[in-house]
């Protein structure tokens, strides 16, 4: 078993096991990336545009958006991904509790690099630190059932651990504890994509060794009403 201890925005304690088929791969290093990416002053055509349309505070651009900066390409799918899918006015469940799932999924696949963001960007969004204190808690102990949070809200953390650790495992049955606790098939639709983007981004982040070096923790493209702004703020 893969044992970790995260603690949310905080030092990092991780447990490495000693199972030779286990891994974590902790991107909390001195590189921003593995691959060579291009820096926010040297960009030019496509790339400086789209770097112009993701930055935050000065020019900042986080690692996971550089990391694809030599395709341009796939950092513009990645961003259209990420923000219809957690920051789109047409989504029906508030934004932290995307965020909360975002930063369970992250936890279960040992991403750090994305828990630390998408802690930061949960605790802006609920602007109340000691609930937030609870989840952080909670997902460490990875108990949901001492989770400060509704009843639809717990099945959805139940559905998204068993989706990123058993996915093949999956059967329609998984859908009923969603239905019973009271949300919709498209809020149930919601809950499945933010896992499915978790699954992707931390497996960018992880398979090209992103850190958190020069980041600004918690910022994301709060205009939900305009898909196409992804200026982090």
């Amino acid at each position: 078993m893969l044992t970790k201890t995260l603690q949310l925005g905080r030092p990092l304690t991780i447990e490495i096991p000693r199972d030779r088929n286990s891994m974590i791969a902790v991107c909390m290093g001195d590189t921003m990336a593995w691959i060579e990416t291009v820096a926010f002053n040297e960009a030019t055509g496509k790339l400086r545009k789209l770097y112009d349309r993701v930055s935050g505070p000065d020019g900042n651009v986080d690692n996971i958006m550089m990391a694809h900066s030599l395709r341009p390409h796939s950092m513009e799918g990645h961003m259209a991904l990420y923000k219809n899918v957690l920051h789109h006015s047409g989504n029906a469940l508030p934004k932290w509790v995307l965020e909360m799932i975002g930063v369970w999924v992250s936890s279960l696949n040992g991403c750090v690099y994305c828990v630390e963001h998408h802690y930061q960007g949960l605790r802006r969004l609920m602007h109340d630190d000691t609930r937030a204190e609870a989840i952080r808690a909670a997902i460490e102990a990875q108990d949901m059932n001492a989770l400060p949070v509704r009843a639809s809200e717990r099945a959805a953390m139940n559905y998204a651990r068993k989706l990123t650790e058993q996915p093949a495992g999956m059967d329609e049955a998984d859908l009923r504890p969603l239905r019973d606790a009271g949300l919709s098939d498209g809020e149930i639709l919601e809950i499945n994509q933010v896992v499915a983007y978790f699954a992707y981004a931390n497996r960018t982040v992880l398979g090209l060794g992103c850190s958190t070096k020069g980041d600004v923790l918690g910022l994301s493209p709060g205009n939900g009403d305009d898909p196409q702004d992804w200026g982090h703020q």
